[in-house]
This record gives structure tokens, C-alpha cells and sequence, in this order.
């Protein structure tokens, strides 16, 4: 039992992800399991591409992606079924009476913002381009909301994910949510961070930032 003595069921997942590393096994394994997929843009096709059913952002918010993409989950009905308690009926209720169905599992990566400005050097309008804005909030509301929602943020943690499910007969125990949104927490604090010293590279003529920081990845524990 973890905090709250919760386990999760996935019954509807969205997915937005720009490394697509393993996620055709992921979606198979899901929509085997009678599990929703919501997802949009380029997501979107390459799932249906490879045979899977998903069912579109806009027919969940009512709105079309705008600005050429840059606006597509940022919408109530996107993260109120993200941020929803469902260990609270008072939660429920409210996004019952709006018509907003709660989401159980969030899987998300980022633009590569660090391999395509620091590493590719990409400059100026580009590079901002490659700043994602809805790919961390949805994994900030996901990992924010544990006890009720499972978010991936690597291809890496898919094979555990089924694993996990497959072990737990589709009971996932709170405490791998709970460290999948620890994980989720140290992706999008090392992400901001490589845009932080990107951006204090373009204005600070040499100086030090003010606020030193750095994103590191352990490569072997102690």
C-alpha cells in the first residue's frame, strides 16, 4: 500500500511523445488491454499508421491544434481529466457535470531541446522552437496527481510499465506511479534547466547567471 492505499487502473491514456522508441509495443500492449488512446499530431499519425485506434485531442477539447501546433492539449478538458482526485468524489462529480473524462495514464517526451540547441546548435527563432511548452505541463499535472494517474516520460520505462501491469493484473501499485513522477519531476527540472543556460548564454557576455544550474544524468551509483 503506498500513501493513500491506491491502485491504479488505466483505463484511458493520452500520448504525445517526440521519441517514438518502443511506442508501437506500448500501444499495442494497451489497446490489447481495452485501454483508450488519446493523442494528436505527429503522435497521432504514426499511431494510426501502424493499425492502432486513437482517438483524436480535438474531439476531446473541441478545439483544433493552432499556431501550427504549438497549441494542441492546453485546454481544460485535457488537464482537468488529468489533475482530477479520483479518491475524492467531489472531484468527480465537478468534471462529470463538465463533461470531462478522467485520464489514467500520461505518456510524454520532450522536444530534444538539448541535442537540437546546445549539441546541434540550432540559434535564434529555431532553436525556440524547440522549447516544449504543453509536453512538460502535462507531465507536471500527470506526475503532480500520482495517486491517480501514471506518467512515462522515457521509452525506457515502457518494458517496466507492462511488466508491472502484467505482475499486478492491471492493479499498478502506487508506489511505481509515485517513482515514475519522481522521474517525471528530474526530467522537466534538467529540461528547464539546459533552456536557462542557453538563455543566459545569449545575455550574460561571459558573467556567471545568477542562479547556477546544472542537469546531470548518473551513469553509476556510488
Amino acid at each position: 500500500m503506498g500513501m493513500l492505499g491506491i491502485y491504479l487502473k488505466v483505463k484511458r491514456a493520452l500520448v504525445s511523445v517526440w521519441d517514438k522508441k518502443g511506442l508501437e509495443e506500448l500501444a499495442k500492449f494497451l489497446s490489447d488491454r481495452e485501454v483508450e488512446i488519446i493523442s494528436s499530431g505527429g503522435t497521432k499519425r504514426y499511431l494510426e499508421e501502424r493499425g492502432a485506434t486513437v482517438r483524436g485531442v480535438e474531439e476531446i477539447t473541441g478545439f483544433p491544434e493552432m499556431l501550427s501546433g504549438r497549441v494542441k492539449t492546453l485546454h481544460p478538458a485535457i488537464h482537468g481529466g488529468i489533475l482530477a482526485r479520483k479518491w475524492l468524489g467531489e472531484d468527480l462529480k465537478e468534471i462529470d457535470k463538465l463533461g470531462i473524462e478522467p485520464l489514467d495514464l500520461v505518456v510524454v517526451n520532450l522536444y530534444p531541446f538539448e541535442e537540437a540547441v546546445l549539441k546541434g546548435g540550432r540559434e535564434g527563432l529555431e532553436a525556440l522552437e524547440f522549447i516544449d511548452i504543453g509536453g512538460p505541463t502535462l507531465i507536471r499535472a500527470a506526475a503532480k496527481n500520482y495517486p491517480s494517474v501514471v506518467v512515462l516520460t522515457s521509452p525506457e520505462q515502457y518494458p517496466e510499465f507492462m511488466r508491472v501491469w502484467e505482475e499486478s493484473g492491471g492493479d499498478i501499485p502506487e508506489e511505481f506511479s509515485r517513482r515514475m513522477a519522481a522521474e517525471a519531476f528530474a526530467r522537466t527540472s534538467a529540461y528547464d534547466t539546459h533552456i536557462y543556460n542557453w538563455l543566459w548564454g545569449q545575455i550574460g557576455e561571459g558573467k556567471l547567471p545568477p542562479h547556477l544550474r546544472l542537469a546531470m544524468e548518473m551513469k553509476m551509483s556510488l
